[in-house]
C-alpha cells in the first residue's frame, strides 16, 4: 500500500500546539508501519461526499482525516473533532478531467456564498457605482480547465472580479488559484500538461507538489519535522520560465517583497549547475549575513543532490573577492575607516582654499572618488556627481582633488587598499582571462550592490549569454546610493522582468506595507519597477499599529500579543522581533522576557534556532522570513534615525537618508507572513502615519 501525505495535512499539523503535534506524529508513524493495527480507531465518515474519507482517532478530541483505498492511504488533514469532520465533508479527492492530476477539491454545493473579507468590504464602491468587470469573462472553459479549474467551479471563476478573486482563490486547488492570479496580473500562465487517462494521477507534476509519497519511517519523520516550507522554497510555474530561459546578456528579475526573487535566484543557480556539469556557479549577495541565509535555503533545495554543492559556491561578493585577491596578489592589507578620516583631515588642513567641511570631504570620497576609482584630476573633474547636489566651482574641485590625491599617495606608499580598489584590481585581472573563476554568477539583493562590486561582476562576462543574473527590489535598497548600471557595462534592458504574485506575505500585510513606497520605482537607467498589480495569494488578519506612553507599556502590550498568538499554535521559532538598531534591543528583550518566551539575539551569521524567538536589527532582518513579526520602538527620532539626519552634508544626502530609512521599515514589515504588529512610544515615527495611509 502506498502511503502519502498531502500539503493540507502538514499545513493543518503546523497549527496545532506542541503536545498535539507529538500525538499526531505517533499516530502517523503507526499508520505507516501497520494501518491494520487494532489500536488504530478508523471511523467511516457517513456524511462525506467522498466515501473513501475516514477519520482516525488521535486523542480525546483530535481526529486525523485519511483517504483510504485498497492501494493507498493518504493523510489529508488533522484538527479537533468537529473541524476535522467539517473539512472532510466539504472535500473530495478527484482526478481532474482535463489535466489528469489528482486534486483535493472543495465541494461547490456546500458553499452558499463566498464571504468577502472585511478589508474588501471597506473598499467597496458606493451602491450607485458601476460594478467591476468580471476578470475572466473572455477566457474559454477549455482554457480554464487546462489551468486546473474544477468543472463545478467554472461559473464562479467566470463571475470573479478584482474584489472577489482572493476569496475565491481560497476555495480552489492551488494550481488553479495560481494560474488565475497570474492571469489577473496580466500574465500568461502555461496550460497544465495533460496526463494520459491511464497515468497515475499522483505522478502528475502538479500532484507531486501537493502529495508526497513516504517510502519509509525516516522519510516521514523528516517530512513531519521539517514541512515542505513551500512559501520559502516553492517555485511557481510562471516563474520557472525566468529560471530556465536562455539570455543573450545580463538579466534581472525584480518585484516587491515576497514575490519570489530570491527563490528564482536559488533555482536559477541550481538549474545552471545541472545544465552545465563542468561549470562552477557563484550565488552571491552584498553581505555575509545574507549569504549565510542563502546557504541555508540552498541546502534545503538540493538536499537530495549533494554533489551539486561541490560546484555551487555561496559567498558575499567582498568575501569571494578577498579570497580571489589573496590567491593572485597576496592577502590584502585594508585601510581602516579611522585612518581614511585621519588622512583626509591632515590633507584638508593643508588646503586653505577649501570652503567645505570634513564631513563633506569624507562623503565625496566614499560616494564618488573611491567607488569609481577616480585616479586622476581629469577623471575627477569630468565625473558626473550623481546623488551629490552641492555645486562645486572648479577652484573647490581643485582643492578637493589635492586632498584625495594625497590620500591615494598615502595608501600606495603604505601598500594599503580599500575594498573598492581591491575589487577594481581584480576586475581588471579577471576580464583579461579566457576562463574566469566562475562560469555563471547569480546575484541576490542586487539593489544594494555598489559600483566597484558591479564592475567586479561584469568582469565575469557582462556581454556573454547567461553569465550574469540579478534579483532585487529597488524598494528595498537600504545601503547603496543609486547609480547607472549601463555606465559600468551591465545592461539589462530587454532582459528585465518584474514579478507580481506574492506567495510569502498576506494581502493585508503587503498592501499596508506598500503604502510606505510609491506605486513605481525607477533606476538611473530608466528601467521601471511597477508595483501596481501585485497580488498576494492568501488573506490574513490586519496588521496592528500601536503607540504607547512609555516603553514599559509597549513591552507589556507586545508580550500580551505574543502570548495570545502562542496559545493559538504560533511557535517561538516562527516569530521575529525587529528594532531599528542595537540601542533599542533592550526593549525587545524585555518584551520577550515578560512573554516568557525563549529568544536569541541574532548576529551577522543569522542562524535562527528552533524553539526560540529571533531578535535583531532591521538591517539584519533582510532575507529572513517569519510567520509572525513584531517591529518595535518605531519612535520619532529612531526611524528615521536622528543621528543620520544630523550628519547631512549635502541636500541629496537628506533625501537619500529618508528613502533608505523608509525602505528599512518596509523590509522589516514584509518579513511577516501572517501576523504583524508595529509599535512605538509617543511621539511615533512619521512613517507610521504613512504606513496607515494618513
Amino acid at each position: 500500500m502506498e502511503f502519502r501525505i498531502a500539503d493540507t495535512f502538514t499545513d493543518s499539523l503546523a497549527r496545532l500546539n506542541g503536545d498535539e503535534q507529538k500525538a499526531v506524529k505517533m499516530t502517523a508513524f503507526d499508520l505507516q508501519l501497520n494501518p491494520a493495527l487494532p489500536s488504530l480507531s478508523f471511523h467511516k465518515l457517513e456524511h462525506a461526499k467522498d466515501k473513501n474519507f475516514w477519520s482516525v482517532r488521535v486523542s480525546g478530541d483530535l481526529r486525523l482525516i485519511v483517504h483510504k483505498t485498497g492501494q493507498s492511504l493518504l493523510l489529508c488533514y488533522v484538527d479537533h473533532h468537529d473541524k476535522a469532520y467539517g473539512w472532510a465533508e466539504r472535500r473530495k479527492l478527484e482526478t481532474h478531467p482535463k489535466t489528469g492530476a489528482a486534486q483535493l477539491i472543495e465541494i461547490r454545493e456546500r458553499i452558499e456564498e463566498i464571504a468577502i473579507p472585511k478589508y474588501i468590504e471597506v473598499a467597496q464602491p458606493a451602491p450607485k457605482a458601476r460594478a467591476k468587470p468580471a476578470l475572466f469573462a473572455r477566457v474559454s472553459d477549455e482554457d480554464l480547465l487546462s489551468y486546473g479549474v474544477p468543472p463545478e467551479w467554472l461559473a464562479d471563476v467566470r463571475a470573479a472580479t478584482e474584489d472577489s478573486l482572493l476569496a475565491l482563490a481560497d476555495h480552489l486547488p492551488a494550481e488553479a488559484a495560481e494560474a488565475l492570479l497570474e492571469l489577473a496580473t496580466n500574465g500568461k500562465p502555461k496550460p497544465i500538461t495533460s496526463a494520459a487517462v491511464t497515468h497515475d494521477p499522483f505522478q502528475h507534476p502538479d500532484a507531486l507538489r501537493r502529495f508526497r509519497l513516504m517510502k519509509d519511517v525516516d522519510e516521514l519523520q523528516r517530512a513531519l519535522d521539517y514541512p515542505w516550507e513551500k512559501w520559502t522554497l516553492f517555485l511557481h510555474p510562471a516563474q520557472r520560465q525566468w529560471v530556465e530561459r536562455d539570455y543573450n546578456g545580463p538579466a534581472r528579475v525584480s518585484g516587491s517583497a515576497g514575490t519570489g526573487k530570491t527563490i528564482v535566484a536559488l533555482h536559477r543557480a541550481v538549474f545552471l549547475a545541472r545544465q552545465h556539469p563542468d561549470a562552477r556557479v557563484l550565488l552571491t549577495t552584498f553581505s555575509d549575513t545574507l549569504a549565510s541565509a542563502l546557504q541555508q535555503k540552498l541546502r534545503r533545495l538540493i538536499s537530495n543532490e549533494p554533489r551539486l554543492a561541490d560546484r555551487l559556491e555561496v559567498m558575499a561578493m567582498d568575501t569571494v573577492a578577498e579570497r580571489l585577491y589573496t590567491a593572485r596578489f597576496g592577502r590584502p592589507k585594508f585601510v581602516s575607516p579611522e585612518v581614511i578620516k585621519q588622512q583626509l583631515a591632515l590633507a584638508a588642513a593643508s588646503a586653505p582654499t577649501l570652503k567645505l567641511s570634513l564631513s563633506f570631504v569624507l562623503a565625496e570620497w566614499e560616494t564618488l572618488v573611491d567607488p569609481w576609482q577616480l585616479s586622476t584630476w581629469e577623471a575627477y573633474r569630468d565625473a558626473k556627481r550623481l546623488g551629490r547636489k552641492t555645486r562645486l566651482p572648479e577652484p573647490q574641485r581643485v582643492a578637493l582633488w589635492s586632498i584625495f590625491s594625497a590620500l591615494q599617495a598615502y595608501l600606495l606608499a603604505n601598500k594599503l587598499v580599500t575594498r573598492n580598489s581591491m575589487l577594481a584590481k581584480l576586475a581588471t585581472q579577471i576580464a583579461g582571462q579566457p576562463h574566469p573563476p566562475f562560469e555563471f554568477v547569480i546575484v541576490d539583493e542586487s539593489q544594494d550592490i555598489g559600483v566597484a562590486q558591479l564592475r567586479f561582476l561584469a568582469a565575469f562576462g557582462a556581454n556573454q549569454p547567461n553569465r550574469l543574473f540579478f534579483a532585487g527590489d529597488l524598494g528595498q535598497r537600504i545601503f547603496q546610493q543609486p547609480f547607472s548600471w549601463k555606465s559600468v557595462g551591465v545592461d539589462v534592458r530587454g532582459r528585465s522582468r518584474t514579478l507580481h504574485i506574492n506567495y510569502r506575505t498576506s494581502h493585508q500585510i503587503r498592501s499596508q506595507a506598500d503604502q510606505l513606497l510609491g506605486p513605481e520605482v525607477s533606476d538611473i537607467d530608466g528601467l521601471i519597477e511597477e508595483r501596481r498589480g501585485t497580488v498576494s495569494v492568501f488573506n490574513g488578519p490586519d496588521p496592528l499599529v500601536q503607540s504607547f506612553a512609555t516603553a514599559a507599556a509597549e513591552e507589556h502590550a507586545v508580550a500580551d500579543w505574543l502570548q495570545r498568538l502562542s496559545q493559538t499554535g504560533v511557535k517561538p521559532g516562527e516569530i521575529g522581533v525587529f528594532v531599528r538598531s542595537s540601542a533599542e534591543l533592550p526593549r525587545a528583550r524585555n518584551a520577550l522576557l515578560k512573554a516568557g518566551l525563549a529568544f536569541k539575539v541574532l548576529d551577522e551569521h543569522i542562524e535562527t534556532i528552533i524553539g526560540q524567538v529571533s531578535i535583531c536589527s532591521m538591517h539584519l532582518a533582510k532575507g529572513l522570513e517569519f510567520r509572525t513579526v513584531v517591529v518595535m520602538a518605531c519612535d520619532d527620532e529612531v526611524i528615521p534615525l536622528q543621528a543620520r539626519i544630523e550628519s547631512v552634508t549635502d541636500e541629496a544626502d537628506l533625501e537619500e537618508i529618508y528613502n533608505t530609512e523608509r525602505h528599512l521599515l518596509y523590509v522589516a514589515c514584509t518579513r511577516a507572513r501572517d501576523h504583524l504588529l508595529i509599535t512605538s512610544t509617543q511621539p511615533a515615527s512619521e512613517f507610521l502615519g504613512d504606513l496607515q495611509g494618513r
